[in-house]
């Protein structure tokens, strides 16, 4: 499973998406949006949004969640 994980250091619930990934060991890229404007462009063309977290597994998209989201989306 490939994980992509779109995120900004200030924002609460993309803080609780890692610890989530981290906890139950699923690797995952992390890429923070607000220091790399083309990650942030990239982001907004998967999702639809300028939201985040915004997560890519396995070609999946799943846009401004938060951890039960989460939790189902890769279910």
């Amino acid at each position: 499973m490939k994980i992509k994980l779109y995120s900004r250091p200030l924002c609460g619930w993309c803080q609780e998406a890692k610890a989530y990934l981290k906890q139950r060991g699923l690797a995952y890229e992390d890429v923070d949006v607000g220091a790399n404007p083309a990650a942030h462009d990239k982001m907004q063309r998967l999702s639809g949004q300028r939201f985040v977290p915004t997560i890519v597994v396995d070609g999946q998209v799943l846009a401004d969640f938060d951890v039960k989201q989460l939790e189902a989306f890769l279910a």
